[in-house]
């Protein structure tokens, strides 16, 4: 991998972990955050912090300098609001801007599986069947003005529902009764397998593409989320005894297949053990 300096664009949730992992790898590792009261945590964590907004548009007293890098990788989803679609787009219209001033010619977008339909089905990296929501449409255009742009290359990473570590699934459906879709299977994949992917990407250079990431294996909702509640102590979600007609099973043609990996997660049931 012929990358020395690597930018994190959003150190949360997944960003902020890494960025320490890729630091611990012996990358200088830059991190941006658009809260003050970070800063010292990404210092902490061996990462170059910088303060960066999109609000959407990029904050004035944003450093150029955090977009001197090899690769910049973006970790920002849309913001849930009634025009995540002209928001989300013009924030990274406004980001587009600036890594184009800038020395980067790779870009990691981190995005969702939810720019796929519910099909019934199983769908992979090659359906472009229109997203059913507004946050899937938001992403799906975002990834367009992408992969589009002349000045670098951008591979696009769709990831399923993220899991691990303080994100209970337990948590989510606990106590809920009359639930629909019980017999619908999960997408999911747990933080340390994003990471993971990640990095395979860097490391085998692969640029201009549209990758899924996502647990091999696909368990129903009611047996998921039923388990989860059991396993960490919350009150058992309530399923209507319905079979569902609204799913979606998300393969991956790369992962695994083009570009051999070996999940540390490969059901979401095995992150309850």
């Amino acid at each position: 991998m012929n990358i020395n300096k690597i930018s994190i664009l959003g150190c949360g949730w997944l960003g902020l972990p890494l960025g320490e992992f890729f630091v611990k790898s012996g990358f200088s590792v830059k991190g941006s955050t658009h809260n003050l009261e970070k800063i010292n945590i990404l210092k902490d964590a061996g990462i170059e912090p910088f303060l960066i907004d999109l609000s959407p548009s990029l904050n004035k007293d944003a450093d150029k300098k955090f977009f001197d890098s090899d690769i910049l990788i973006v970790c920002i989803p849309p913001k849930r609001r009634a025009d995540i679609i002209e928001y989300h787009q013009n924030q990274m219209k406004s980001l587009i801007e600036s890594i184009e001033l800038g020395s980067i010619k790779k870009v990691l977008l981190v995005s969702s599986t939810s720019v796929y339909p519910n099909t019934n089905g199983h769908v992979d990296e090659n359906c472009i069947l229109p997203p059913a929501k507004d946050s899937g449409t938001a992403l799906r255009i975002v990834e367009n003005l992408f992969m589009q742009n002349d000045h670098f290359q951008t591979t696009i990473l769709r990831f399923g529902g993220l899991i691990g570590y303080d994100r209970l699934p337990g948590r989510f459906l606990s106590g809920k009764k009359n639930l629909k879709n019980g017999s619908s299977p999960v997408n999911l994949i747990h933080r340390d397998d994003c990471i993971g992917i990640i990095s395979l990407l860097l490391n085998k250079e692969y640029w201009g593409k549209i990758v899924n990431g996502v647990m091999p294996e696909h368990p129903t909702r009611k047996e998921f989320y039923t388990l989860a509640a059991e396993k960490e102590g919350f009150d058992v979600p309530i399923f209507e005894e319905e079979q569902s007609n609204q799913f979606k099973i998300i393969d991956s043609i790369v992962v695994g297949h083009v570009l051999p990996y070996s999940f540390k997660y490969s059901s979401p049931l095995h992150t309850l053990m």
